[in-house]
């Protein structure tokens, strides 16, 4: 029997220079390891960023992309976590067509989702949802009758937990 996948987050302050996204999506690639999802942005000082990756695997490969992680060079800490022990958002723009009969049915799923339509013309509106992916992903479910034209998702932030409870 297989090993229990598992999914792990990793929030990597790195220097803010060229080619370091390069040189630790690298680092993934040449392990063959997967990346469900990347984020990376300039942290409150300008020569730092973050990297928020989401990765699975089982547990000898979760510890691997730690320990390969932790030897980089550019890396300044590295931050393992589970999706339990965190706080974690996607923003997702959906682009869809409308027309009489199904537009209260958007807005509904919308008040539902506690999404926001924030551009709207005669025949098509942009959505935004701020969540959890999981809930991101309901929503696409949730539209799917409707005719989705387009959708964009930045993929996962994620923060610790300030606190641990038990």
């Amino acid at each position: 029997m297989g090993e229990k996948t598992m999914k792990r987050i990793y929030s990597v302050l790195v220097e803010n220079r060229p080619s370091v996204l390069s040189r630790v999506s690298g680092l993934f690639a040449r392990r063959n390891f997967n990346i469900d999802s990347l984020v990376v942005g300039e942290t409150d000082d300008p020569e730092v960023s973050c990297m928020t990756i989401v990765s699975s695997g089982d547990k000898r490969t979760i510890e691997q992309i730690e320990k390969q992680l932790n030897k980089k060079i550019d890396i300044i800490k590295v931050n393992t976590f589970e999706e339990v022990q965190s706080i974690s958002r996607e923003l997702m723009l959906l682009k869809v067509k409308y027309n009489k009969s199904n537009r209260k049915d958007i807005m509904e799923n919308c008040e539902i989702m506690n999404a926001q339509i924030v551009d709207i013309s005669k025949t098509h509106m942009i959505i935004q949802v701020c969540d959890v992916p999981e809930r991101t992903q309901l929503f696409i479910k949730m539209l799917q009758g409707i005719s989705i034209v387009e959708v964009a998702r930045t993929g996962t932030v994620a923060l610790k937990k300030c606190c641990e409870t038990k």
